[in-house]
């Protein structure tokens, strides 16, 4: 399924754009209800270079976001994992039939942001984790929760930190989150890097993914950055 606009009444997307215009916060019922999630018991030793992560939960457009306002991250690149090379586009992606999530790689400095806090990010304010392929409006495996582990490291970390959310029962139903391991990762198109900061008056962008930016600098206030770290501002 292609993602579109959601389907919202008119009314609704009218006065998602006339609150951002007054300057008001947009927190619309649509966006997934953030929670703060205890940190992983369990998380990776510091190396002594940038790192990536490779992250899925829906629509790319608000997981770069999300972490573009992260201390610590250097980089957030929308695209494509858990599939080929050849179907890394995004009109194939959309049919849900490639075995690719929407994704983003975030390049991040572990001497000032760990694994395992980028992970309590994503559980707590990026995505829901207990959608199983889908997140809000969007619908197929390509909106999967996923975690597209760099390493044994990595991966070890990420299966004992479901395992203990779900262990302390954090939330109602059990996480969905796959454990992804031996996938490259696949830049998206230009247009759609970026995109939250370039499009923040989107119905979809309001409803969907400013919330999410909201909630981290709510319950992670020594994490969020006002700027975000654009991909545009790293390639000009």
């Amino acid at each position: 399924m292609t993602k579109r606009f959601p389907s919202l009444p008119a009314l609704a997307g009218a006065l998602s754009l006339l609150a951002i215009a007054a300057g008001l916060s947009v927190t619309g019922s649509s966006a997934e209800e953030a929670q703060l999630v205890p940190p992983p018991a369990v998380d990776e030793a510091p190396g002594a270079a940038l790192e990536t992560a490779v992250l899925a939960g829906g629509c790319f457009w608000g997981m770069q976001g999300v972490f573009q306002h992260v201390e610590g991250v250097t980089g957030a690149v929308s695209g494509y994992a858990g599939g080929d090379a050849a179907t890394a586009r995004y009109e194939t992606v959309s049919g849900g039939g490639t075995g690719h999530a929407e994704a983003v790689r975030i390049t991040y400095d572990p001497h000032r942001i760990s694994y395992g806090r980028i992970l309590q990010i994503y559980f707590s304010v990026a995505h829901d984790p207990t959608q199983l392929n889908r997140q809000g409006p969007d619908v197929g495996p390509q909106y999967r929760s996923a975690i597209f582990p760099a390493d044994a490291e990595q991966a070890r970390v990420a299966k004992a930190y479901v395992e203990q959310l779900d262990r302390a029962g954090v939330f109602d139903a059990r996480i969905a989150t796959r454990i992804e391991p031996g996938h490259a990762f696949y830049p998206a198109e230009d247009y759609h890097q970026d995109y939250l900061t370039l499009h923040p008056t989107s119905p979809y962008i309001a409803i969907n993914d400013l919330p999410k930016v909201e909630a981290l600098q709510r319950l992670f206030p020594e994490s969020y950055r006002a700027d975000p770290v654009l991909v545009s501002a790293q390639t000009n």
